[in-house]
């Protein structure tokens, strides 16, 4: 199923972050070309994500959310009075105001995002409602080593939290990295919290991805708006298409923007050529099973502690204790 491109062109503007232009030309460099999904989440794509996750199509974030709200009782259970809770890729707080409801005496609650202007409106939303709540947001690209708030580091536990089955973007090898480089983030003793989508028959997982209301097709092709924004590129986003489909044998989810026609961009100072039919990957979202899930985390020093499903097993929210960074 393809969707043709919505967006307009965007006027240029100078670029706000050297590292996404050098990502993005090394990227469209690259063969097959390819962008990092992180970089979907400017505010626009920030929005439009939180507009797939209530699409009729998209069961992920409700079933996460059924589990969060039938088991959040118990889930809060791992998280000790006096500890710092620190959402990775927070975006908003719908998921984590759930477990805040059983957990009222954090020392402090850290969200840690890439999109600052999101990541501040929805701390700032929080505090208000929450008054009592220390809330320190962390702009940071969790991927890479960050530092955490003083509150944080002097808190008498450290929770990590990483729902919406983000997991699944990495490449397994990117994941294995992401959980070992979080271990040292939280330190010994740790917890950690995440959210994964389970393997599942390919006809709900293409739906998923291709709703009929093009909203998907839009944050993909978003990603070509930001790059006309911010790296003065000259992408016309109506000779691109969206396509996304389930690879069976690597057991995930790819989305892809394909060139209609043989097309030459400018891209921050440099020429790219397009062949007819050639692709920017821009995302890939593994699906996992409960067991190869815990050999991941296992294998970079995270002991499995338990695992919560919706009555479908389409989705899971597992729960790991960090013991010491594998050899």
């Amino acid at each position: 199923m393809v969707a043709l491109a919505r967006v307009q062109h965007a006027t240029p503007q100078p670029a706000a972050d050297p590292q996404f232009a050098a990502d993005v030309l090394a990227g469209l460099k690259a063969t097959p070309k390819r962008i990092p999904a992180k970089y979907f989440y400017d505010s626009e794509g920030s929005r439009l994500f939180e507009e797939i996750t209530a699409l009729p199509e998209y069961y992920p974030t409700r079933c996460e959310m059924k589990i969060l709200r039938e088991q959040g009782g118990e889930i809060a259970g791992l998280i000790p009075e006096g500890a710092a809770l620190i959402e990775l890729g927070s975006g908003s707080t719908k998921k984590v105001r759930i477990l805040l409801k059983h957990a009222p005496k954090l020392a402090v609650y850290v969200p840690v995002d890439i999109s600052a202007e999101f990541l501040r409106r929805e701390a700032a939303e929080l505090r208000r409602n929450r008054p009592e709540l220390p809330v320190v947001p962390v702009v940071a690209d969790f991927c890479k080593p960050f530092g955490l708030p003083e509150m944080a580091r002097t808190a008498s536990a450290r929770v990590g939290l990483f729902p919406g089955s983000t997991i699944g973007n990495f490449e397994p090898h990117e994941a294995a990295d992401f959980l070992r480089n979080i271990g040292k983030i939280l330190g010994t003793g740790a917890t950690l919290i995440v959210g994964v989508d389970l393997i599942k028959p390919p006809e709900i997982l293409n739906a998923a991805y291709n709703d009929k209301q093009g909203v998907t097709a839009d944050f993909n092709f978003n990603l070509l708006t930001r790059i006309n924004r911010e790296l003065g590129a000259h992408f016309k986003p109506e000779f691109f298409e969206h396509h996304a489909f389930y690879n069976r044998e690597r057991n995930r989810i790819e989305m892809h923007l394909a060139s209609l026609k043989r097309q030459k961009v400018r891209v921050g100072g440099e020429t790219v050529d397009f062949r007819a039919g050639e692709t920017i990957h821009t995302e890939n979202s593994y699906k996992y099973s409960v067991d190869s899930l815990n050999a991941l985390a296992s294998g970079v020093g995270w002991t499995p502690l338990q695992v919560w499903t919706d009555p479908d097993k389409y989705f899971a929210v597992a729960a790991f204790r960090f013991a010491a960074p594998a050899a």
